[in-house]
């Protein structure tokens, strides 16, 4: 899975500094997280996406397949 937050804020004309301030992690968290450089994401940072984003979490994932 990956996650399309990028994506997401491209559409709404946000960017990641705007994302970081809203969600309140840790830079090296939220950068893992934003480059889909993590193996999970807790429940609660999925909900605060999905809140500030304003979308559901379909919305953040898209099948991955690596070759």
């Amino acid at each position: 899975m990956k996650l399309r937050i990028k994506e997401i804020l491209d559409l709404k004309g946000k960017t990641k500094y705007w994302l970081y301030i809203q969600m309140g992690l840790s830079y090296q968290n939220f950068n893992k997280i934003i480059n889909n450089q993590t193996n999970g994401i807790k429940f609660e940072n999925l909900k605060t996406l999905c809140d500030i984003l304003e979308c559901t979490p379909n919305d953040l994932f898209e099948e991955y397949h690596k070759n």
